[in-house]
């Protein structure tokens, strides 16, 4: 094999990937792999092998879309936090001798712990969940999983709240309206999200490598050679994008907690606070159920919806990716294509699946295209 590029014939795995901080991450059912563009112009590698998701069961439709939802957090976290690690190495010696301002780097912080969730679903796409070939610390899972919680949840119901008293418009919390409502101010607030974020020049970056994903993942989806020129004629859009995702739970949670809130028992605390508080927690448990639903319907939408009149079932996520997708440059592409190159040599060498592999470097793409060629000959 001379070049990982997939060919018309082969069975190709189903590619994840996710947008990080100066490069990109990408799996497959047996390999994880993330590439980030240093100062220096080198690149930066963390790969590994994953074991395919052994239980049965992990692997049926509806539960698949929890499993695959967990992974991403799981794998994202550890992606961020090796990019971030690497950034920060780089702008130690710029740090000292040109701070950042104090108000640039607290708007920073605030706003990627307010949505760290958001901000890891928006940036990833969907890919057959596996297992890792080493235990990460659940603290940065458990975590985004509160603020997912906090930011689609809570604050969207609480937001509805406040406006459904405000307004006098004596919506019930259980009522259709009130649903519709909710829905309503949880697309606002993570369009808004992604909106404010996306003035920050780091994150506008990292929107630049999500285009760069979504072109590499494209070429790769097409059965074209693997390199810069077929990747720059893509679009930055893809139906399986985690921003498509976010919108797609939005919508379906009107339907979905329209229709369970009207045969759930009726909240009448006398007061409104834990009248919102009540219904909170009876939503809980339906929540697994909306996140596999999601993920099984835009399954459905990227293999059945990409041409002809259903493709307007994609629009919505398509308008919302416009602002998490920004057009990338050739660098940024040559990260991207180096991290799909890296996935796919582990996805397709057997021999090496149960190996242990420490964090590498290369100092440029051409270094890595080069070494990828003599293992593949050896």
């Amino acid at each position: 094999m001379s070049d990982p590029s997939p060919t018309a014939g082969t069975t190709k795995p189903y590619i994840g990937g996710q947008a990080v901080l100066e490069g990109v991450m990408m799996r497959a059912p047996a390999s994880f792999a993330v590439v980030v563009r240093r100062r220096d112009r080198s690149l930066s590698i963390r790969e590994r092998a994953m074991q395919p998701e052994a239980r049965k069961f992990a692997r049926l439709p509806l539960i698949r879309g929890v499993a695959s939802l967990v992974e991403s957090l799981r794998l994202g976290s550890e992606a961020l936090n090796f990019s971030a690690e690497r950034l920060t190495e780089d702008m130690e010696e710029e740090e000292r001798a040109k701070p950042r301002p104090p108000v640039a780097t607290a708007l920073l912080g605030i706003l990627t712990a307010l949505g760290l969730a958001t901000f890891v679903l928006a940036t990833a796409d969907g890919s057959e969940a596996g297992a890792g070939g080493k235990k990460a610390s659940r603290g940065p899972m458990m975590f985004m999983l509160v603020v997912a919680l906090a930011f689609f949840v809570a604050l969207p119901q609480a937001a509805s709240a406040g406006i459904n008293r405000f307004f006098h418009m004596g919506l019930s919390i259980q009522s259709p309206g009130f649903q519709l409502l909710t829905g309503a101010l949880k697309l606002t607030i993570v369009v808004g999200y992604l909106l404010g974020i996306r003035r920050i020049p780091d994150i506008r970056r990292v929107f630049q490598y999500h285009g760069a994903e979504h072109k590499t993942i494209s070429t790769y989806e097409a059965n074209e050679p693997l390199v810069v020129a077929n990747a720059r004629t893509k679009t930055t859009l893809h139906p399986r994008c985690g921003t498509t995702f976010i919108v797609m739970v939005a919508l379906v949670s009107i339907v979905v907690f329209t229709g369970v809130g009207s045969f759930l028992p009726r909240i009448h605390t006398g007061s409104e606070v834990l009248d919102n508080l009540a219904f909170f927690v009876e939503k809980l448990p339906f929540l697994p159920f909306l996140v596999a639903l999601t993920f099984e319907l835009q399954r459905v939408f990227a293999r059945y919806c990409t041409t002809g009149p259903l493709r307007a079932l994609l629009w919505p996520g398509f308008l919302v990716q416009k602002i998490t997708t920004i057009e990338p440059d050739d660098d940024q592409l040559e990260v991207a294509l180096a991290a799909l190159r890296a996935t796919l040599f582990r996805q397709t060498a057997p021999a090496d699946a149960g190996e242990a592999t420490e964090d590498v470097s290369f100092p440029g793409y051409d270094a890595l295209a080069a070494a990828e060629r003599l293992r593949s000959a050896a």
